[in-house]
């Protein structure tokens, strides 16, 4: 999967979610993805090569995360092994369940 098919599923899966209240950035390799949350509704945008602060950033590969939505692992598994790093505002992290 590339960043813009990836950005676009999110954007599909988080429209559907009440607003996340907050920031959470996606570093898939070299690429960054922003949900931006504060607002009336979620709002996904790739944001590679800017330099972004977010309340909650999570890091995985791009195959990682290719796994994740296949459902051959699991996220806590994935976190537990070291695939997945969180860094910020674990309570955000934990609302990604419903958008893999």
């Amino acid at each position: 999967m590339t960043i813009d098919e990836i950005s676009r599923d999110m954007a599909k899966k988080s429209s559907g979610l009440d607003p996340l209240g907050k920031t959470l950035l996606f570093l898939l390799d070299d690429e960054k993805m922003l949900i931006d949350g504060t607002g009336d509704a979620n709002v996904v945008s790739v944001v590679s090569g800017q330099d972004v602060e977010a309340d909650c950033t999570v890091r995985m590969s791009l195959e990682t995360y290719g796994k994740l939505q296949r459902k051959e692992i699991k996220p806590f598994m994935a976190v537990a092994s070291g695939k997945i790093k969180v860094k910020g505002d674990m309570s955000i992290a934990a609302k990604l369940k419903k958008l893999t």
